[in-house]
């Protein structure tokens, strides 16, 4: 298949809402110079024709029905293009016909809507909250859990939505962390991301906040000399800040990406990742253990594993608990503490995320007062009671 130019899109900073939209503006074999009402040059695919100029798609690819009950937009980014022969970044972005096949979950199995403190604020465990930023994204992964969210007409949180937030906060004293969420909080611009950041440090400074983002993995080029500066200067004003990355394979890393985690590493902001147990892209023990390489090599902590959430449209995309469990225990036995991320499930309805893990206590020896334990290795110890 010939390889097609870029489309190239320019992203601008919209002023209304503060958030960077991609609008397509001109068609090129050339990347046009970007005016200065421009954020950057960004390039992007945002339909399923687009994106057959640079692929060959399957007949399950091109039969996706975008206008399919609770469908997710397609939006790639210009940093993921060159990558979507691999099928391991095609499947987490290209979008399937499957996907409007899975009709038996529902679009919130974790019932936020039912935990609301504010318009965007979730609360739904008692020491921690997350904030609604915007419902936009860099690109659109095909397991979102908030696809009732994600590319909606949310958009980005407004001043009222900031305001009320912070104050309820601060109102509620056990909320130690929050995690500004969406979407993805980098695709507001950088005057709103002051603004977010300053009215939290404001009202409430010993919080810690969770920056929770995508883009190092899809649009590592958002993180600019002054979108740093900006984040430096508000973590000097109260509890720390930490990033909250999601890579689900191992090359996603790639030198940008690393760098871009890299600059918030340096200024003192810890960076723990979140992968997706997903079909068909992670599923195997060896891929999630030099993933948890790169990533340490990167500085970059493997935190959650998660078990894919039952939404509606990703069923394709999930693993079965006892699959994973077979993974976990196979990951144990090949990477450090260091290196082993927690298999993790968030219970539907709103219970609450758990552990999984294949358990290594055999038995209780009443009689000799010991406890029995299988090793990593499948032998056997006893541990004095």
């Amino acid at each position: 298949m010939r390889q097609k130019q870029y489309r190239v899109v320019l992203s601008y900073i919209v002023k209304q809402d503060s958030a960077i939209y991609a609008l397509r503006v001109i068609s090129s074999d050339c990347i046009a110079p970007a005016g200065p009402e421009c954020y950057k040059i960004h390039m992007a695919i945002s339909s399923i024709d687009e994106l057959s100029q640079y692929i060959e798609l399957s007949n399950s690819e091109r039969k996706w029905n975008p206008e399919g009950e609770s469908t997710l937009p397609i939006l790639i980014s210009d940093h993921l293009i060159p990558m979507l022969n691999n099928p391991a970044i095609r499947k987490q972005f290209v979008p399937d016909a499957a996907e409007n096949e899975d009709r038996e979950c529902t679009l919130d199995p974790q019932m936020e809507r039912e935990h609301q403190g504010t318009s965007r604020l979730i609360h739904r465990y008692r020491n921690r909250a997350a904030f609604i930023t915007t419902d936009r994204c860099f690109s659109y992964c095909r397991h979102c859990f908030r696809r009732r969210i994600a590319g909606s007409e949310l958009g980005a949180a407004d001043d009222k939505a900031i305001t009320e937030a912070a104050a309820y906060v601060a109102s509620h004293p056990e909320i130690k962390e929050i995690l500004l969420t969406g979407g993805d909080m980098f695709t507001l611009s950088d005057e709103r991301i002051n603004q977010l950041l300053s009215a939290f440090r404001e009202k409430c400074p010993s919080v810690i906040l969770r920056l929770c983002t995508r883009a190092a993995a899809v649009y590592p080029e958002r993180f600019t000399d002054n979108l740093m500066e900006i984040i430096r200067k508000n973590l000097r004003k109260g509890a720390p800040f930490y990033l909250m990355t999601q890579f689900n394979h191992p090359d996603e890393l790639t030198d940008d990406a690393i760098e871009a985690v890299a600059r918030f590493v340096d200024i003192g902001i810890p960076a723990m990742n979140q992968s997706v147990l997903l079909k068909g892209v992670n599923d195997d023990a060896a891929i999630l253990e030099k993933l948890s390489e790169k990533l340490l090599l990167a500085r970059i902590k493997p935190y959650y594993l998660f078990q894919g959430d039952p939404v509606r449209g990703t069923g394709h995309l999930r693993t079965t608990v006892s699959e994973g469990l077979k993974i976990e225990k196979e990951l144990r036995k090949r990477v450090s503490g260091l290196g082993m991320p927690q298999y993790t499930i968030d219970l539907p309805q709103g219970g609450g995320k758990v552990i999984l893990t294949h358990s290594y206590l055999v038995c209780i020896d009443e009689k000799r007062d010991k406890y029995v334990f299988e090793t990593p290795d499948g032998e056997t110890r006893t541990y004095p009671d």
